[in-house]
């Protein structure tokens, strides 16, 4: 539950700009046929740049509405299934935290290069631009001008799964870790549904106003994706166990070796020492602990009502993993680590963390 509400709100906030940075030639092409205006295939200079084109005439009745609802249906459902295949897919081929934080690293790469690419920084940042085959556009051309029905529009909103934005991706690399189908297709539902409003009025308003507004939109999206690539890129960094991750050098040097906790009372009758780490919403406290070296440590995490994704509690280098109770505890039993060894652990997705340091 806690991961479908963190796909729909990511789809509310972010997620709609995201995919129709990627995605709008797609549904350009759904509306071709009843307006004039192309966001992604605007006429072209013999310099390369986009020529203006005038927006929909305002006295003009054009039906917008009707194609990008039947447009966001499609594509709703499409996910919907891809999320089902990919929690089944998740379920036989089960990543770890490591591996989870490889892939989310990776796709944190893909969002900045699509970023800069949007920038218009360098020609070799085109290789992010994911677009289908030549000879599939050039068909979905043909397509779209030979009907004016709703198939069109329904056609290229399921097209949407063969270029997911970088967000999306994020959401697939959720769904995966799930393993189980039908959390994964609750993660993209909710993602999809949650994406549409925004997805709706963007798509709408610069339909409607022209390439004034699709100049400084497209950059608002590029500095946006910017952002969460780095943001994505933490996250995995985080999830991997990297201690020259931005979040976790920030754990180290924030909290000095003296002020963090230490092991609690005496060893406990397992003869390991204990500490304890509560996980809230907003992360865990405290973030940077200390335990003995050269003996075993039992690590109880505990919750109170907590419904973040902190409750999705692992130690990536260890391994461990668990999903905690929304009030309750877990113990985990960590074996003998050397003197000066800092130990992190997470979230599942790499957005809260912590330390501890054996001395």
């Amino acid at each position: 539950m806690n991961n479908i509400l963190i796909a729909l709100i990511t789809g509310l906030t972010t997620g709609g700009l995201s995919c129709l940075a990627v995605q709008g030639g797609l549904l350009a092409s759904s509306l071709a046929s009843q307006v004039e205006l192309d966001l992604q295939n605007q006429p072209v200079t013999a310099s390369g740049k986009r020529k203006r084109v005038a927006a929909v005439p305002v006295g003009k009745k054009v039906h917008l509405a009707r194609p990008i609802l039947f447009f966001l249906a499609a594509k709703l459902l499409a996910y919907t299934l891809l999320g089902f295949l990919l929690g089944a897919l998740g379920s036989v081929l089960q990543l770890n935290p490591v591996s989870r934080g490889i892939l989310q690293a990776a796709v944190g790469v893909f969002m900045l290069g699509t970023a800069l690419r949007m920038f218009n920084i360098h020609p070799i940042f085109r290789i992010f631009a994911i677009e289908p085959p030549a000879s599939l556009r050039r068909w979905i051309r043909r397509f779209s001008k030979g009907s004016d029905s709703a198939v069109t529009p329904l056609f290229l909103g399921a097209l949407t799964v063969l270029i997911p934005c970088g967000v999306t991706q994020a959401m697939m690399a959720l769904a995966v870790g799930t393993g189980n189908a039908a959390t994964g297709a609750a993660i993209l539902f909710a993602f999809t549904l949650g994406a549409s409003p925004l997805f709706f009025a963007a798509a709408y308003l610069t339909t409607r106003l022209g390439t004034v507004l699709e100049r400084y939109f497209t950059r608002f999206v590029a500095a946006l994706v910017l952002i969460l690539g780095l943001i994505s890129i933490d996250a995995g960094l985080t999830l991997m166990g990297a201690p020259f991750s931005p979040s976790n050098l920030m754990i180290r040097l924030s909290t000095p070796q003296g002020a963090a906790a230490a092991a609690e009372n005496d060893p406990a009758a397992s003869g390991a020492y204990e500490l304890v780490v509560n996980a809230t919403d907003t992360g865990y406290q405290p973030e940077y602990l200390q335990a003995p070296a050269n003996q075993p440590l039992r690590l109880i995490v505990k919750t109170q009502e907590t419904y973040s994704c902190s409750r999705a509690f692992v130690i990536p280098e260890l391994d461990m993993g668990e999903m905690l109770p929304a009030t309750g505890s877990v113990a985990f039993d960590i074996p003998p680590q050397q003197a000066g060894k800092i130990l992190y652990f997470s979230c599942s997705m790499g957005m809260y963390g912590g330390a501890i340091r054996f001395n």
